[in-house]
């Protein structure tokens, strides 16, 4: 699926800013799984959705996202993997975010054919989270570094609705890592199982000129999973009908703007309707 393309940059979204929260109404405790601990940020009522930040963290555009969710019916878990919670997205500190980040032997960021140890603890979550809240199961966002993770947790049967937002994971240095669709083989497989007989569905976002998501990680999904993977595209190449920027990156975050048309505003409501039809109770 390709956004939709409007004739000329609408004139509503100069000047608009990507929509911004703090931590107002959540609550946190930490979650020990897989050997791992990490504070988990809770919001909302009904069905539950893990929302994976992005780096550098649960920054103001995550915190929105949480917040636009729980406006739409889900419960949403937070899970602090890096950073600082409520730190702005630029500051002083991102950039040792992401270097701790890429080192991290939990994310494993430029490896290939991974298992990464954070997803074990992700699908615990997910369990968890299952459990607290009704509707058939739940859904996972993962976004940027953390876009793969969303797929990798759907091991889990609780998982009925991963959604990879501009999944950077490995870091597209090589052929390998472009191609790599930033699970081991053997989590990918139980994917395709389950897409095959439990009608399991995932959906994927990107900017279509973004190099750190390349087309081709996106290829080797569809590849596998055929029609049970939903893949949005937006065109950001040169004179793109919407004015994006070359460097435009986060679907659902800071690209962002709140006008109908918008290809990202657009983008943010099929992964609510995508969420709604998959995790709404019998």
């Amino acid at each position: 699926m390709t956004a939709r393309k409007s004739e000329a940059p609408d004139p509503n979204v100069a000047g608009q800013a990507a929509p911004e929260a703090d931590l107002t109404g959540w609550s946190a405790a930490p979650f020990t799984a897989a050997g791992f601990t990490y504070d988990v940020y809770r919001k909302g009522d009904g069905p539950g959705v893990v929302l994976i930040p992005e780096m550098p963290g649960l920054h103001p555009g995550v915190l929105a996202l949480g917040n636009h969710l729980v406006d739409n019916g889900f419960t949403v878990a937070a899970p602090s993997l890096f950073g600082t919670p409520g730190a702005p997205a630029l500051s002083l500190g991102a950039m040792g975010t992401l270097v701790r980040g890429c080192v991290a032997k939990e994310f494993a960021a430029f490896a290939t054919n991974a298992d990464r140890p954070v997803a074990r603890w992700l699908r615990a979550l997910a369990r968890d989270l299952n459990e607290q809240t009704p509707g058939k199961g739940v859904g996972v966002i993962g976004q940027c570094f953390t876009g793969g993770f969303a797929l990798a947790a759907a091991v889990d049967d609780s998982v009925l609705a991963p959604v990879l937002s501009q999944p950077s994971l490995p870091l597209p240095l090589t052929p390998k890592q472009r191609r790599d669709p930033g699970l081991s083989e053997g989590e990918l497989k139980i994917i395709e199982q389950r897409a095959a007989t439990e009608g399991l569905c995932a959906m994927g976002l990107r900017f279509t000129q973004d190099p750190m998501v390349p087309g081709e990680r996106f290829k080797t999904l569809k590849d596998r999973l055929g029609d049970a993977f939903e893949v949005i595209e937006i065109d950001s190449a040169p004179g793109n009908p919407d004015g994006l920027g070359r460097m435009a990156h986060s679907v659902l975050t800071d690209q962002v703007r709140e006008v109908d048309g918008h290809p990202a505003y657009e983008a943010r409501k099929r992964v609510v309707e995508f969420l709604t039809e998959r995790l709404a109770a019998q």
